[in-house]
């Protein structure tokens, strides 16, 4: 999967939805994960930014800000938790809160707002992305670059590509090859990669010749490239591809769960979604299917709920299982900060945890 820079594009059409979802849809994330959605599996370069958002989704729960975005004649506002507008619809589009500031669209440019609505960095940048360790990631001159919260450049825009800093680590692109760089824009891992994920759990996921590895933060190769793809390391496992099935390894390399799944995501309060045929179950860390494969799609687990796709409708199960509320929505997305984003009736809402809208759906 990836986004430009960082997603999974396989057959992740199930998840990605969440990943995307807690970051970039939920205006409170974030990959986070976000759902992250959120972040990845990489079968091109071309997917880097995908991962990126997906990462960030998946680290949605970290939100500064309890804002949800909403829509309403086409433009982008935000409401609190009770369903009240706080920000007026007012953006082409908006992006979630983190560090107290949200990503906003006017025309075709880029700024931020704080949790007031007060425009803090003007709209100027052709793309940017959120906030992430007091960074963001700008694009100027079609280079990419860092701004702080005040909005001054502090890594100059000179890399073909990047994804946002996290852990201390940034992944930038010079011509072709990716390496990374520290807070101060240094390189600290020569750019040397096909393609690469973020650090998290003191390994990154790297592709050399087509193959897909992990790499320690001096830049030293601790599992060989060998998967065919790979996700992030999370609760001390990663999901890896061995020709057409996935399982997981320990951040030795060594697999605790051997290859079996069509598919299979991150380790998320405990469980993971694995594809099993066309249906998706959940497992846990020593591989048993504690839901068992019966559902079209799928989120993670998010708050202890996840959404699941039944006869064209989305409701939300609990980690046993149980349908905790009736498969209704055209679309779901996981729970952060109580609230989950459902889509019912050609437009956006949010549902609390006994199904009931904080915010009708809205377009």
């Amino acid at each position: 999967m990836k986004f430009t820079n960082y997603l999974r594009i396989s057959s992740k059409n199930n998840l990605l939805i969440s990943l995307l979802v807690n970051v970039v849809i939920l205006s409170t994330i974030n990959i986070g994960y976000a759902q992250t959605n959120i972040t990845s599996k990489f079968n091109s370069v071309n997917q880097d930014i995908k991962t990126k958002i997906k990462a960030e989704l998946l680290k949605s729960k970290s939100m500064s800000a309890k804002l949800y975005r909403i829509t309403q004649n086409g433009k982008y506002g935000f409401i609190d938790q009770t369903g009240q507008v706080v920000i007026p619809a007012q953006f082409d589009l908006a992006w979630g809160f983190v560090d107290g500031l949200a990503q906003i669209k006017v025309g075709d440019k880029y700024g931020y707002i704080d949790t007031t609505g007060k425009r803090v960095i003007a709209p100027k940048y052709r793309l940017s992305f959120a906030f992430k360790n007091g960074l963001a990631l700008v694009v100027i001159d079609y280079k990419y670059g860092f701004i702080n919260s005040s909005g001054k450049v502090v890594v100059q825009p000179r890399f073909d590509g990047a994804l946002a800093f996290v852990n201390g680590l940034a992944a930038v692109q010079v011509d072709d090859k990716w390496g990374y760089i520290d807070f101060t824009g240094k390189i600290v891992i020569k750019p040397q990669f096909e393609a690469v994920l973020h650090f998290y759990d003191g390994l990154a996921a790297v592709q050399v010749d087509g193959k897909w590895g992990y790499i320690n933060v001096y830049g030293q190769v601790v599992i060989p490239p060998k998967f065919e793809s790979t996700l992030r390391f999370s609760q001390g496992l990663a999901a890896v591809q061995v020709s057409d099935k996935y399982g997981y390894i320990n951040q030795s390399g060594k697999f605790v769960i051997n290859p079996q799944f069509n598919d299979a995501w991150e380790f998320i309060e405990g469980l993971a979604a694995v594809q099993v045929g066309q249906k998706w179950g959940f497992v846990n860390a020593n591989g048993e299917m504690i839901i068992p494969p019966q559902y079209d799609k799928v989120t993670a687990f998010f708050q202890g709920l996840a959404a699941v796709k039944v006869n064209d409708k989305y409701g939300f199960i609990d980690i046993t299982g149980k349908m905790v509320i009736a498969p209704r929505f055209d679309l779901a997305f996981g729970f952060v900060n109580d609230l989950a984003l459902v889509y019912a009736r050609g437009g956006a809402g949010y549902i609390d945890k006994e199904g009931k809208y904080i915010w009708n759906p809205t377009n």
